[in-house]
């Protein structure tokens, strides 16, 4: 399960689409590899992954693009998530001897935030990735391979414990809907996944339902803050680029 930057990558950028306007503009600017871009909880700034110091570090840069990009942390990490209330965010760092593993940087409220000490989450003999927080920051779901296949689980934050599979027969890429109330994912053969789950005490999980094909490969996915409409960076092998897809009316779709 490949999450964090290689060293000798050739140049990649970061992109901002605007679905209003749809204009698109180039937000990183090289000289190698800039990836995993996640937005701030109040939307403000970005936080991605970039090697153009050799090693893959975290920067953060205001979403407007004129601002200064800044170190965020020294470290081999991969971001994948930024908890809403601000306090964490969660990365994939790649170890010589643990493989890939979900760590976790506190952030004062400070603007821009002060980070604190980093320390792991999930720190195993197998690869972690793709850690995703809820949204009342209290689960934590990831992807992990310790069963044979990538599976997606959940567990309580910030401490592990009381892990849930929420997956079966393989998933991947898992995304908390905004009421964290439902969990999708896309399963081994493409098709995109929905979990209803409740939250508290303990965590709840139902048996998953598919809602319909993707072409995702390896690409990530969204979903709107009203839950009603997805973003899908699809793969066509006989196109020469990668075309973005809004699906809407998508509960229409699992009613057929």
């Amino acid at each position: 399960m490949g999450a964090t930057l290689a060293h000798d990558c050739p140049s990649s950028d970061i992109w901002l689409h605007d679905l209003a306007r749809g204009a698109t503009s180039r937000f990183t600017f090289g000289p190698k590899m800039s990836l995993f871009p996640v937005w701030s909880p109040d939307g403000s700034r970005i936080l991605f992954g970039s090697n153009r110091d050799g090693k893959p570090h975290l920067y953060l840069k205001p979403t407007g693009g004129a601002g200064k990009e800044e170190l965020l942390l020294n470290s081999t990490g991969s971001p994948s998530d930024w908890s809403r209330d601000g306090r964490f965010v969660v990365f994939t760092k790649n170890d010589a001897k643990a493989g890939l593993d979900i760590w976790v940087l506190p952030l004062s409220g400070d603007r821009p935030p002060v980070p604190g000490e980093p320390f792991p989450f999930l720190q195993t003999e197998f690869d972690e990735i793709g850690a995703k927080l809820s949204p009342d920051s209290k689960w934590v779901v990831y992807t992990s391979n310790e069963s044979g296949q990538n599976e997606v689980y959940v567990q309580t934050f910030p401490s592990p414990g009381g892990k849930l599979q929420i997956s079966t027969g393989g998933g991947t890429r898992p995304v908390w809907r905004r009421d964290g109330r439902e969990l999708f994912y896309v399963a081994a053969d493409g098709k995109l996944m929905a979990v209803e789950v409740k939250t508290g005490s303990k965590l709840e999980a139902g048996a998953p339902k598919p809602l319909f094909d993707t072409r995702l490969g390896n690409r990530e996915f969204d979903i709107s803050p009203d839950g009603r409409r997805f973003l899908l960076a699809n793969s066509l092998e006989d196109a020469g680029h990668m075309p973005m897809t809004v699906v809407v009316n998508w509960t229409g779709e699992v009613k057929r």
